[in-house]
């Protein structure tokens, strides 16, 4: 009998695990997964993606940017512009004070500074929260939003916040507690509305707050904007952390966080969460089919996920596939349910200059643009990040998403197109360097500088893959007693067999195992004329300066092929790594520090398989 029943179970558990299979839902289906121990997660880049910095933090600076914890940016694309909203306190994650800062783009590479949008609140002195012994006295509320923006049918724009309120150790804003969601309008001339409340929390009205409600603008349109906000479950879904617990517009109450949706064909929408978790609605989010699990084969963590339909008409997934926020990736489907690949968008991880609560290490709580706040003209994706909840990013991620090259290289940035010469190349661009194409003495270049003693520029171009290539180059050095640069081959994995270095004392020098090989001297502003030859099979590469004979070196680590050729000022970092703890409580030293400009040009790159 025990037997039988044993039967009965096992088939029936297995009855449901083929029901959950075959669910309509969101899945990765592929193989590639991240290695942690590489800030890079040894993926092979999305090509073309361009990682560019918008805001870095400087305590030291008389702007606003002076507030060293930043995080949880949002994106829209309206009236020919870029806007990006993020959130800042002014060292740690739920601390002191927070106000909600805007800053705006008319191509996504060149932003404007940070403007406070959400100014800081002053919570009323003598507030307590239910079941707690903390009083207010001289607390701010602190910012904490799950959307940023909306734009109305009427096609004007609206940025959003909500203030919550921390008070004593633990305490939680988002804990149905706090003040209330706050809107304003954004103007076509760059200018903002009035703030007014658009829903209050419990104890909170028109009576005891600093701003009105909606309900009493006398602007119609504004007024019915706000309502369709309300009267839309899958907004109203993404605030459903910071409302009442019993809030009657909040379609699916429980702990679920940092809700983000994109529409199937069929009129299904997905519903994304934290963990990437995932649920289908076929109700425009009043409800949902399953309660929200984790979508299979995803690996995520604590940190958010963003999805959306790409131009092309396939969709794309972004977040941190580790358990860790680095690094960020991408991954691409056809049908917006199969998930097949996982390319990188960002594997960098720059020095976290200022201690604070919370302040998680890497590129992370990414978010794009949802789909009624504007769609960029280019057709790319666009998503936007925060680096150790320190500085705000965002990446240009081309349309298609693709990770192979079949033509080989032959750019010659002196004729090439500007607008589009580095199309096919990776960018990495914190504010204080920089890489992008310049006219220098009349003629275009692919110029690289460094003035950030943290931080790095980085450009990197694909090529067809092979055992045996022959890549070309020339550059330009704009200094010889300070700054470096570092040029690596890699394979697909971003593992370097070949490193060549233009150190701060004018030498030339590659990298031999342990040790260095000089390679001669190079001087500022000659140009240099550079080829290389590297065959994996027998370990060997040869280095030819401006003609002269070729000095032969062994790969100072084993790779089967080689794809990629590298510009880097600084060198490879590899803290934090999984073992590095949590949070960093102290600052480095001369955080503040801003350094002298070192200057690299690129003028051409070719390649070609041996």
């Amino acid at each position: 009998m025990k037997k039988i029943n044993y039967l009965i179970i096992a088939i029936a558990a297995l009855l449901v695990s083929q029901h959950c299979d075959a669910q309509d839902t969101v899945r990765y289906v592929g193989s590639t997964l991240s290695n942690i121990d590489y800030h890079h997660g040894q993926l092979s880049p999305a090509i073309g993606v361009h990682n560019i910095q918008t805001m870095r933090a400087n305590r030291a600076s008389a702007a606003v940017n002076n507030w060293t914890y930043n995080h949880a940016p949002m994106l829209a694309y309206w009236n020919h512009t870029f806007y990006l909203e993020y959130l800042s306190n002014p060292v740690g994650e739920h601390q002191d004070k927070g106000r909600s800062l805007l800053q705006t783009s008319a191509n996504g590479y060149h932003w404007s500074d940070p403007v406070v949008v959400f100014p800081t609140y002053l919570v009323p002195d003598g507030f307590v929260k239910e079941g707690k012994k903390d009083t207010a006295k001289n607390a701010f509320a602190v910012m904490h939003q799950r959307i940023g923006f909306y734009t109305s049918t009427s096609n004007r724009l609206f940025v959003l916040g909500y203030y919550g309120i921390v008070l004593g150790q633990k305490d939680d804003p988002n804990d149905g507690n706090g003040i209330g969601r706050v809107i304003r309008e954004v103007n076509k001339d760059g200018s903002f509305g009035n703030i007014y409340f658009l829903r209050y929390n419990h104890r909170f009205n028109e009576s005891n707050t600093n701003y009105p409600f909606y309900t009493s603008s006398k602007d119609a349109g504004f007024v019915k904007a706000c309502e369709e906000i309300l009267n839309t479950p899958l907004l109203m879904q993404q605030m459903v952390e910071e409302a009442d617990r019993d809030d009657v517009l909040i379609p699916l109450k429980k702990d679920f966080k940092a809700f983000n949706y994109y529409h199937l064909p069929n009129g299904h929408v997905v519903g994304l969460w934290k963990y990437a978790l995932t649920s289908i609605s076929k109700d425009e989010g009043k409800t949902w089919t399953y309660n929200p699990t984790r979508a299979p084969g995803f690996v995520n963590a604590n940190a958010k996920i963003w999805g959306q339909k790409t131009s092309d008409q396939k969709y794309a997934t972004v977040y941190n596939p580790s358990e860790f926020r680095w690094p960020l990736a991408v991954s691409v489907s056809d049908d917006g349910l199969q998930y097949k690949n996982l390319l990188l968008v960002n594997g960098e991880i720059t020095s976290l200059r200022y201690g604070g609560a919370y302040k998680s290490y890497g590129p992370q709580y990414v978010r794009g643009i949802q789909e009624m706040d504007g769609t960029p003209p280019d057709g790319n994706m666009w998503v936007t990040y925060s680096m150790n909840k320190e500085d705000i990013w965002v990446s240009k991620i081309p349309v298609p998403i693709v990770s192979v090259v079949t033509k080989e290289v032959n750019d010659h940035f002196e004729i090439l197109d500007k607008v589009h010469a580095l199309d096919a190349w990776n960018i990495y661009a914190p504010l204080l360097c920089n890489s992008s194409i310049e006219n220098i003495n009349n003629k275009n270049a692919l110029v690289i500088s460094d003035a950030d003693p943290f931080d790095y520029a980085k450009v990197e171009r694909v090529f067809p893959a092979s055992s045996n290539k022959e890549i070309s180059f020339s550059i330009t050095a704009g200094q010889q007693d300070f700054g470096n640069l570092e040029i690596e081959l890699v394979n697909s994995k971003g593992l370097p067999c070949v490193r060549i270095l233009l150190d701060s004392t004018g030498a030339i020098t590659t990298k031999q195992g342990y040790r260095l090989k000089s390679l001669g001297k190079y001087t500022s502003g000659a140009r240099m004329d550079i080829t290389l030859t590297c065959n994996t099979k027998t370990r060997m590469y040869t280095v030819s300066i401006n003609g002269g004979k070729p000095s032969t070196n062994l790969l100072f680590a084993p790779v089967s092929e080689v794809e990629r050729l590298v510009f880097r000022t600084g060198s490879t970092r590899r803290f934090p790594d999984a073992d590095t703890p949590t949070d960093q409580a102290y600052d480095l030293q001369q955080p503040n520090l801003i350094g002298k400009k070192a200057v690299f040009l690129i003028h051409n790159v070719t390649t070609k398989s041996l």
